[in-house]
């Protein structure tokens, strides 16, 4: 099969021959049709992300979109000639999407919405999850609370915001002037981080009080100004990049909480596979219902285009890049 290979730190991708894989017992074999770029794509591939142990050269790709070729042993809910998506390799020594095939655990997958293309399905995985984790499962969001996702226009960030708005939240978003129709479009309120201090929008949106739910996908700074944003007592921080050392005195004396997502955890550990397969079942239904959909960047790319497309996620592009294949 044709794979696309990084042979070392900030190197190009080589076209190369690889042997067909097998799945094994509960997985699956999947054509790959796109294979979205993340930014942890971009960082990996220029030996900056320890985290992922993706030691290279590897194949590198976490997110796809594909058909189902052929089903390991024990697999029954999927079938040959299901259009599937997922997260499901580029991490922990796993072979990436950057490749004709891959085999990913079937628990990983599900089936693809059935309203949006193969190339918008394969930009949702990874941004999708991490969104999901923290706005559904670690803050629990509901009707009636106000929400604050920290770069609104952002990828973890336009999916946060679409799945705090379904969940019946107010939302509001923190984004830049010229991005701010993004966030409107996704039916946030934006705010102006650069011109507002975050006690003068929390003063402004929120009565003063602070917000409900507050989502950092920025990380550093932004973290110690989520512990100053959120609500006393009930309120809740999450952040995806919470990697830093921060002061928890502005949250403690709030009486909040915070919590943090690890979105690789089950391809490292092989711990919450399942969960992953559910979160994507459950955006799908969202995607088919018309309450979330990914904002994609309007330059597309074929296979012999994967280092413009890194190029492109690296220099902060607005929208989802994703790699046709």
């Amino acid at each position: 099969m044709r794979a696309y290979i990084v042979e070392r730190p900030e190197a190009g991708f080589t076209q190369v021959e690889l042997p067909r894989p097998s799945p094994l017992a509960g997985q699956v074999l999947v054509r790959v049709q796109a294979s979205g770029v993340n930014p942890l794509d971009t960082k990996i591939r220029a030996g900056k992300a320890a985290h992922a142990k993706q030691p290279l050269p590897a194949v590198l790709g976490l997110d796809m979109a594909g058909v189902v070729e052929e089903i390991g042993a024990g697999v029954t809910t999927l079938r040959p000639g299901d259009e599937v998506y997922g997260m499901v390799g580029g991490v922990g020594g796993l072979q990436g999407t950057l490749a004709e095939f891959v085999v990913a655990n079937a628990e990983l997958v599900a089936l693809k919405p059935k309203s949006i293309s193969m190339r918008e399905a394969a930009a949702l995985p990874l941004i999708t999850i991490t969104a999901w984790e923290g706005m559904v499962d670690r803050a629990k969001v509901q009707e009636g609370q106000t929400v604050l996702v920290h770069a609104g226009a952002g990828g973890v960030g336009h999916i946060a915001v679409q799945l705090a708005k379904a969940f019946g939240a107010e939302v509001f978003a923190t984004v830049s002037a010229e991005k701010r129709h993004y966030v409107e479009e996704f039916g946030a309120v934006p705010i102006d981080y650069r011109t507002l201090s975050t006690e003068q929008y929390v003063a402004q949106y929120a009565g003063g009080e602070g917000f409900d739910v507050v989502y950092d996908t920025v990380g550093g700074a932004t973290i110690d100004a989520s512990f100053v944003a959120v609500k006393r007592y009930t309120g809740h921080v999450v952040s995806c990049l919470g990697w830093s050392t921060h002061s928890l005195a502005p949250l403690s004396f709030r009486g909040a909480t915070y919590s943090g997502v690890f979105t690789l955890m089950p391809l490292l550990t092989g711990l919450g596979r399942a969960h992953h397969g559910e979160i994507l079942r459950e955006a799908a239904a969202l995607v088919d219902g018309g309450r979330l959909r990914p904002l994609m960047n309007g330059r597309r790319f074929a296979a012999g285009d994967i280092s413009a497309a890194h190029a492109l996620v690296e220099s902060g592009a607005v929208g989802k890049v994703v790699v046709e294949l």
